[in-house]
């Protein structure tokens, strides 16, 4: 790989972790020493900056299982992020927006990289090494600018205190970086990563995005082509910096064999198999449902992985849902019987910027009618570049019952406001709330037991589509590739839960 990296700037730090749950819940832990905040609106969406109160930090923390995994073998979970509640003044701790990235702001003058550069690229199932040319990915003649995002405060590349205390320095967990490789995976936060020379992005989602911007210079960005569009079009990263990788296709990388599988997550989501020179093969799952099918894929038959991490979500047992397709059906069924008895009725599905697109692609295919979406969404999925979405979308919401609105437009009182605007043609709204917190162990598998909110001509179902894999889910996979070590990447952040989820994995693998 002769793709240059950086020049060597100041220790990086460590932000505090955001985790996106694909919009379900976030554990927000401010480690920066400073950052631009890009704010972005309802959706997700890029907007303009809002500057962030951060905490003063409680000390640095280090893992004490981080030594143990490489040393021993056992199981190992995440290090631990601390927790705080209160600014150091006193402060309550608040989240102006649970959209927010977090990112770094450095003033540091970094080598730009050349826009020529090759990747080895192998065709899946050749054993070739004959070099082929990948350009970079630049999208620039597709994608429209679409804004600038404005940045909060001048840099001076030095560290910043907050409430008169010094900002403690956190370089990049072990638990992001690809052992026996200079590969790191969603480490974006932390700067520039010491003898990184290729950084790996699952998806595009904010925690796991988080720290990009168009200031990044700090080595390439290796993604799936759709996420290479969405980091270019809505961060304004450099393109030049993003290489995209085609699913299903074997890229060697510095000496490294990588290759991206379906996530079954969110559009361009990505799996990513590593195999190293010695044999050893790692499996980050990034943010994935787990399936059936995905036990057919030749990397998973005919090569063991020797490490993965990964996604537990809803590692615990009370989180029990349907499989994707019932739940679509379920979706279905409820609109078409409800449209019978109350024809003028505006359908509503919750929505986040990325995912959750396939509950109201599937009533847009069962109804035969259009989908209506705000420029910002429609900027999003016109760059999918799939007609299944581009040739349904319609930007008159009077010409259609379909409209797709944010998860957080889902509530009583908005949806009555909303319903004002469209009253000539509309006298109620039947809205659906996609995610999988909705179920528990009280309900499973059985969407009979769902029940939905009324008030007045408003009513609203919670149903459990997920875009993360189940308990069971999670036991299957892990039973079927056998892994000889498990990192949990999720609900990570106390010692309970870390001992509570290597206790499931121990008994998955018995026997």
């Amino acid at each position: 790989m002769s793709f240059p990296t950086a020049a060597s700037p100041p220790a990086a730090s460590e932000a505090g972790t955001l985790h996106h749950d694909d919009g379900d819940s976030y554990n927000v832990n401010d480690d920066d020493a400073s950052f631009d905040a890009i704010r972005l609106d309802d959706e997700g969406f890029p907007s303009q900056q809002l500057p962030i109160e951060s905490p003063s930090p409680n000390g640095s923390e280090k893992s004490s299982f981080a030594a143990d995994f490489y040393r021993c073998g056992s199981d190992c979970s995440s290090l631990l992020t601390p927790e705080r509640d209160s600014l150091s003044s006193g402060k309550k701790l608040k989240q102006a927006n649970l959209f927010q990235i977090w990112g770094f702001k450095r003033n540091v003058e970094f080598e730009s990289p050349n826009q020529g550069g090759y990747c080895d690229v192998v065709g899946e199932g050749s054993v070739s090494s004959e070099k082929k040319s990948v350009k970079r990915g630049n999208w620039g003649s597709i994608l429209r600018d679409t804004g600038k995002v404005v940045e909060n405060s001048k840099s001076t590349g030095k560290r910043k205190s907050f409430h008169g205390e010094k900002r403690v320095t956190r370089s990049c967990p072990f638990y992001k970086k690809m052992p026996g490789t200079n590969f790191t995976v969603d480490a974006f936060r932390y700067g520039c990563v010491e003898e990184c020379s290729a950084y790996f992005l699952s998806h595009f989602h904010a925690d796991h995005y988080g720290g990009l911007s168009k200031k990044w210079s700090h080595g390439p960005i290796y993604c799936s082509p759709l996420t290479g569009r969405l980091v270019q079009m809505c961060l304004y990263v450099n393109p030049s910096y993003i290489c995209p990788l085609e699913f299903d296709t074997e890229y060697v990388i510095d000496g490294i064999k990588v290759t991206l599988i379906d996530a079954n997550h969110c559009p361009g989501a990505a799996l990513i198999h590593f195999e190293l020179p010695n044999g050893q093969c790692y499996l980050h799952t990034g943010d994935f449902r787990a399936c059936k099918l995905m036990q057919d894929y030749h990397l998973f038959v005919n090569k063991r992985v020797n490490v993965l991490y990964l996604d537990t979500t809803y590692c615990n047992p009370k989180y029990k849902f349907p499989s994707k397709d019932d739940v679509l059906n379920y979706v279905v069924k409820i609109t078409n019987n409800h449209l019978k008895k109350y024809p003028r009725t505006l359908v509503v599905v919750g929505a986040y910027s990325i995912g959750k697109e396939c509950v109201y692609l599937a009533i847009s295919k069962a109804l035969g009618v259009k989908i209506h979406v705000n420029a910002s969404r429609r900027r999003i999925l016109l760059a999918y570049d799939c007609p299944d979405y581009s040739d349904r979308l319609c930007t008159n919401g009077n010409n259609t019952l379909l409209h797709v609105l944010p998860m957080s437009s889902l509530r009583i009182e908005t949806l009555k406001e909303y319903l004002k605007t469209y009253k000539e043609q509309f006298t109620s709204v039947l809205a659906f709330r996609p995610t999988g917190w909705t179920f528990s162990e009280k309900i499973g598998n059985d969407l009979a037991l769902i029940k939905p909110v009324s008030n007045g001509n408003i009513t609203t179902y919670g149903v459990p589509y997920s875009e993360h894999s189940s308990f069971t889910e999670l036991r299957d996979f892990v039973q079927f590739l056998r892994p000889d070590k498990i990192i949990p990447t999720v609900n990570v952040g106390n010692a309970a839960n870390r001992e509570k989820m290597q206790s499931y994995f121990r008994d998955w693998l018995k026997g």
